[in-house]
């Protein structure tokens, strides 16, 4: 069953709608497909995740049938299918960030804000996820924080708290 936020009317702003049709301009004719991926991303920036609305309209404005959207939706991680935080925590979870901890890092970020991997805080700043490879191997335990996606390297447990601490200050 579709939560309520996920069957409200999506508005996209007339800015987006602008750099939506600049991007498809980028590909020939008949191939307004290919303009897909970058107008996830641009739909991810103004609403902040893609719900099935989004999605919808997205193929609408494409030309293209809403599977086709939900299906490259889905497949890549850096699209989120369900609200998240203003801040998401993406902790690489891939064997050398886990030697050095991230595990531990992970369970800490859920105990610390009180919600699982892919919920939001109560106060709705946080989110956090383990993510594949953040191709800082020699650096770990590493995190991204979107939608800026800055990263943050060698991290323990306080210096996750510290980085929690002056995201709540912003």
């Amino acid at each position: 069953m579709l939560k309520v936020e996920e069957q409200q009317p999506v508005q996209f702003s007339a800015a987006l709608i602008e750099k939506s049709e600049e991007i498809v301009k980028r590909y020939p004719e008949g191939k307004q497909k290919s303009a897909l991926l970058p107008i996830l991303h641009e739909v991810q920036a103004e609403l902040g995740w893609l719900s099935p609305n989004a999605m919808d309209k997205i193929a609408a404005f494409l030309s293209i049938e809403p599977i086709e959207v939900y299906e490259v939706a889905s497949f890549y991680s850096m699209y989120f299918l369900k609200p998240q935080g203003k801040y998401v925590l993406e902790v690489c979870r891939t064997g050398p960030c886990c030697l050095v901890g991230a595990e531990k890092l992970m369970d800490h970020l859920q105990k610390s804000l009180g919600v699982k991997e892919n919920e939001v805080t109560p106060d709705g700043l946080f989110s956090w996820r383990g993510v594949e490879c953040l191709a800082a191997c020699g650096y770990g335990p590493v995190l991204q924080i979107g939608p800026e996606y800055t990263f943050y390297e060698n991290l323990n447990e306080q210096k996750v708290d510290d980085l929690i601490q002056d995201l709540r200050k912003k």
